[in-house]
């Protein structure tokens, strides 16, 4: 049995250390910026896209395609840049990971039909999948001391929740009425027209355009910090004393790994199942509101129509498509700040909880009460509104306390958490030469592949139950809850095998 030494102490952090974690912190960040953009400007663009109302059976064909297929994709690539970040560097494959979600969020704002949407959102996910790994066991590599490292990666995670509730606001403040046609009007080049059409002049100010653009923020500062950014020294020392071994997927179903990596995997898909399962269904199942419908059919009838038939629908489906995302986005705030919290709670918890597993069941014992049953009662309870926190002065819009947004706040809470505390536990169950190929085979295959799929498990049950059930919306909310009752009670049960991280592994 091999000697230990003990860990290092917690100094001060230097000041490359704070441009690590800011580096780190907007990753994570934008991370979820790119995530929660799709169910805001799912809608509206759709609604442009493919020239159909929400609820067709080309619509909800479409929105489980678009939940579904990038993740796949993502979780496949994903997979591989885990292995990549094994074997060409933590640092490395972090700063390429973010370039390429940026461009891809920026160039998705010119799509002219769905599958250009498609195809910049895999590139999307592509990005956020392997930004996630490498910047994990980046954050855990460079800060050895045990505390510290719990501390740094809870708190830079955290920031993700800063982003899902930026991506909200951006989106409420780029659908006020007015906004986007200040902006520059969008437009395909013309040479490139011809392969790839045009933008339809009703909608060159789109919001959901500008939202999906808004997406290339995190680059910037990146190519100003990147040159400050140290390798992994655990990481740079083995492969410089030829020490480093191949990183290898056969090695994660070992016996010393095994129950670690399916235990992970299937808890990873079910926390992912959650989110996309129920939460981010959120969307579709506010437009069943009263208040809502009301702010839709208040805004057509005040409308000055065009004589022409098509310019008129294409009008109404812009104005439709502008209140459902504005309103979506202030529910989605609400369920950031709940999901801000419970990560912040995370990382208090995680230094003074010892037992991974009873951590873990802080959230998913209450979650598994209250969350299905927030969505069974969705649309069934009256959405009484307290109140109304309006910042409207500083540009952040509105955050409306009514009895549906609490319930979203709470869902984030007791759900969004949980990804925080992968973050914690991925790196502590896998040796340096198989850390990345650890936590992407969890994240990717588990959560981007598996967990994501539950959205188009939502919507295609959606499309299966008989109208008698109730409208869209209601379909939509009963759907949520069933899902996440299930992926809630799996998570539950498969907490009781989870492992318990050894000392000293993270050296090993």
């Amino acid at each position: 049995m091999s000697s230990r030494t003990a860990p290092p102490s917690a100094g001060p952090l230097t000041t490359v250390q704070w441009l690590i974690c800011v580096i780190a912190a907007i990753g994570f960040a934008f991370d979820i910026y790119e995530l929660l953009m799709l169910p805001l400007i799912l809608g509206p663009a759709a609604q442009e896209l493919l020239g159909v109302a929400p609820g067709s059976t080309e619509f909800l064909f479409w929105r489980g395609i678009l939940f579904f297929a990038p993740a796949f994709i993502g979780g496949i690539v994903g997979m591989y840049g885990g292995v990549l970040t094994d074997r060409l560097g933590r640092r490395f494959v972090l700063t390429w990971s973010i370039i390429l979600y940026a461009v891809s969020a920026f160039l998705a704002g010119f799509s002219t039909n769905i599958w250009m949407l498609l195809f910049f959102r895999c590139t999307t996910f592509i990005g956020v999948c392997v930004e996630f790994v490498a910047a994990v066991a980046w954050l855990a590599e460079l800060f050895p001391n045990p505390t510290q490292r719990e501390k740094v990666l809870g708190y830079t995670q955290a920031f993700s929740s800063i982003g899902g509730l930026l991506v909200a606001i951006v989106s409420e403040y780029i659908s006020t009425k007015g906004v986007a046609e200040s902006f520059p009007a969008i437009g395909i080049p013309g040479l490139l027209a011809p392969l790839l059409g045009q933008i339809k002049q009703e909608f060159v100010h789109a919001p959901w355009r500008y939202t999906l653009m808004s997406g290339l923020i995190p680059a910037l500062p990146l190519i100003v910090i990147r040159p400050f950014l140290p390798e992994s020294p655990v990481w740079a020392q083995k492969r410089a004393a030829g020490t480093l071994r191949r990183p290898s997927f056969s090695e994660l179903f070992a016996p010393q790994l095994r129950q670690t990596t399916l235990v992970t995997t299937v808890m990873f898909a079910c926390s992912y199942g959650a989110a996309f399962g129920a939460i981010q269904q959120a969307p579709e199942i506010v437009k069943g509101l009263t208040d809502v419908q009301q702010k839709v059919k208040s805004a057509v009838e005040e409308l000055k129509l065009p004589p022409e038939a098509e310019r008129a629908e294409a009008l109404k489906r812009r104005t439709r498509g502008q209140i459902e995302q504005k309103v979506a986005s202030q529910y989605t705030k609400m369920q950031e700040v709940g999901g801000l919290v419970g990560r912040f709670l995370l990382a208090f918890l995680a230094i003074r909880v010892l037992s991974r597993r009873n951590l873990m069941r802080i959230f998913l014992g209450p979650g598994l009460l209250i969350v299905p049953a927030i969505f069974f009662f969705f649309l069934s309870v009256p959405n009484t509104k307290f109140a109304e926190i309006d910042l409207s002065s500083i540009y952040l819009g509105t955050l409306p306390i009514t009895t549906m947004s609490i319930g979203m706040f709470l869902a984030g809470l007791f759900t969004v958490a949980q990804f925080s505390f992968w973050g914690n536990y991925l790196p502590l169950v896998y040796p340096v030469h198989l850390r990345g190929t650890g936590e992407s085979f969890a994240a990717n295959i588990g959560g981007r592949m598996f967990g994501t799929a539950f959205a188009l498990v939502t919507t295609t049950i959606v499309s299966l139950l008989p109208d008698t059930l109730g409208s869209t919306p209601q379909k939509f909310a009963v759907t949520a809850g069933g899902v996440a009752a299930f992926v809630y009670l799996m998570a539950n049960i498969f907490c009781s095998s989870l492992p318990e991280p050894e000392p000293g592994a993270m050296e090993e």
